[in-house]
């Protein structure tokens, strides 16, 4: 059997960070063939869309996703490990089983508890809504 890229969906915290450590262990263990890092951006609502400029939206998830990928690229660079970076929007779920379709990903690792507080309760509903959608295996890295 082949061996297939792995998604590591990032959001630049430590356990974000963590989960990428665990993916470039698998890399160097010849168990992954490439490395995948998605940032999904939220999807702004027809509302503010109406206020403000397509092309303003566009380059602040461009600025906001490049920020929390910015760890997870000097781990695989300081690793020796090229690594594709992709923005996406929306929810993360579909974000990412769409990604995992598109690159044929084999797994998808992916970072618990990144934030503190409310955020660290919506991560909880982002690791269960990541793995009702996707149809690959699911590693969770504490």
């Amino acid at each position: 059997m082949a061996k297939k890229a792995i998604l590591v969906p990032v959001d630049g915290s430590a356990n974000s960070d963590r989960a990428v450590a665990h993916a470039l262990a698998l890399i160097a263990g010849g168990l992954a063939a490439e490395l995948h890092l998605l940032n999904v951006q939220p999807s702004f609502g027809g509302a503010i869309s109406s206020f403000v400029d397509r092309s303003q939206i566009d380059a602040y998830r461009r600025e906001e996703g490049d920020k929390a990928l910015a760890s997870a690229v000097a781990l695989a660079q300081k690793a020796g490990v090229p690594a594709t970076v992709h923005i996406g929007v929306g929810r993360h779920g579909a974000v990412v089983n769409d990604f995992v379709k598109k690159l044929d990903a084999g797994s998808v690792v992916l970072g618990t508890r990144g934030h503190t507080g409310l955020a660290g309760v919506l991560m909880g509903s982002v690791a269960q809504d990541v793995i009702a959608h996707v149809g690959v295996p699911v590693t969770l890295v504490k």
